[in-house]
């Protein structure tokens, strides 16, 4: 039986980490993609490229997948074992949801102490949607299954609101965030009232982080108004790499100029700067009158390998050789995000790692 707490005291035995997505994984929660709403027109393609996504992961970790009941369960499986997948690293949970974007709607698993904690960040559609209340259920049911304790995040009575695209860590004790995510006052507004102390205080708290590198505006087109996992992201303990445009004409140049020079004044938790690498932004993609943020920093590392976003673009291959870069010990494997990225996210947004124990 899972214990769920409520503004739990701390323990000063123990101490709350959020590792670095690149420290060895048990696996990858995903859940199985069931609303066309999120991508209108398109949805049929997005599950067979869902399919193409589980494959690759399932090649080296264990996929956590999520599905309605045991008729998804059964057309899922058809599928995958068309798709020649290792089934026998699957592992089907049985949750109805909302939505499919275990980044934001899932638990943040950390270590606490020697022993994994799974937190609950009281998921709301970004501040934007009314149905999300059966991706609440998320966190806790992942807890069972994994038979690790739930902790409900709480600041001064609160309960706080935050999805895991908004942040990215070194595992070392430094996190990188949005101002526009969680400071923006009129839109989206996940917890009202809260300052950046209010953040930095919940961050060291419970995920172990004791400095914050602030960032601006996130790009253009993003639904959850300003996600970081779009903009840049550590690759190693002391190396960030961020998005850029280069056409000053771009929705997206001057934002994305400012973001690089706050992280060349940055400083991480050692007190020295960070390494930047600046990774390029896809030719501006567009379907039915809407810009899309499509974005290669979406992608997602595993243990063996790197799951990139692509999009039949110019810049592929040269995000690709940038990426291969920063992780010369993975294999680098491009999917095809092109229709993926038409329910405004892709590989990074709809996965959540499991930190090995």
């Amino acid at each position: 039986m899972v214990i769920l707490q409520t503004e739990p005291s701390i323990n000063m035995n123990t101490f709350r980490r959020f590792p670095a997505e690149w420290e060895k994984q048990q696996g990858i929660l995903l859940c199985f993609p069931h609303n066309g709403k999120d991508w209108p027109g398109k949805f049929g393609a997005v599950q067979w490229d869902f399919v193409e996504f589980i494959k690759k992961i399932a090649e080296s970790e264990q996929v956590l997948l999520l599905v309605k009941d045991e008729k998804q369960k059964s057309k899922v499986f058809d599928m995958l074992e068309k798709a020649h997948v290792e089934l026998e690293r699957i592992s089907f949970i049985f949750q109805k949801t909302n939505r499919s974007w275990m980044r934001d709607s899932g638990p943040i698993i950390v270590k606490n102490g020697n022993k994994r904690e799974a937190l609950n960040f009281h998921f709301n559609a970004w501040a934007k949607y009314k149905n999300y209340k059966l991706d609440r259920l998320v966190p806790s049911t992942v807890a069972d299954f994994l038979k690790i304790p739930l902790t409900s995040v709480f600041h001064n009575g609160k309960p706080v609101i935050l999805e895991g695209g908004a942040i990215d860590v070194n595992g070392k004790g430094t996190l990188l965030t949005s101002e526009e995510c969680l400071m923006h006052p009129d839109i989206q507004v996940r917890n009202p009232g809260f300052s950046r102390e209010d953040y930095e205080a919940i961050f060291r708290k419970y995920l172990g982080v004791s400095n914050v590198i602030w960032l601006g505006n996130g790009i253009f087109g993003d639904d959850t108004h300003g996600h970081i996992d779009d903009l840049c992201r550590f690759v190693n303990e002391d190396t960030i790499l961020t998005v850029i445009e280069t056409n000053p004409e771009d929705l997206n140049y001057a934002a994305l100029q400012d973001n690089l020079k706050r992280l060349q004044q940055a400083k991480l938790e050692n007190g020295k700067p960070p390494k930047i690498i600046t990774l390029p932004m896809p030719t501006g993609l567009e379907f039915d009158g809407l810009r899309l943020p499509a974005s290669y920093a979406n992608f997602l590392i595993l243990n063996q390998s790197v799951l990139v976003p692509v999009f039949n673009d110019s810049k592929d291959i040269e995000a690709l050789t940038i990426i291969s870069g920063c992780f010369p010990d993975r294999k680098i494997i491009p999917i095809n995000a092109t229709d993926l990225i038409w329910g405004f996210g892709t590989l990074h947004c709809l996965s959540q790692q499991i930190p090995d124990e």
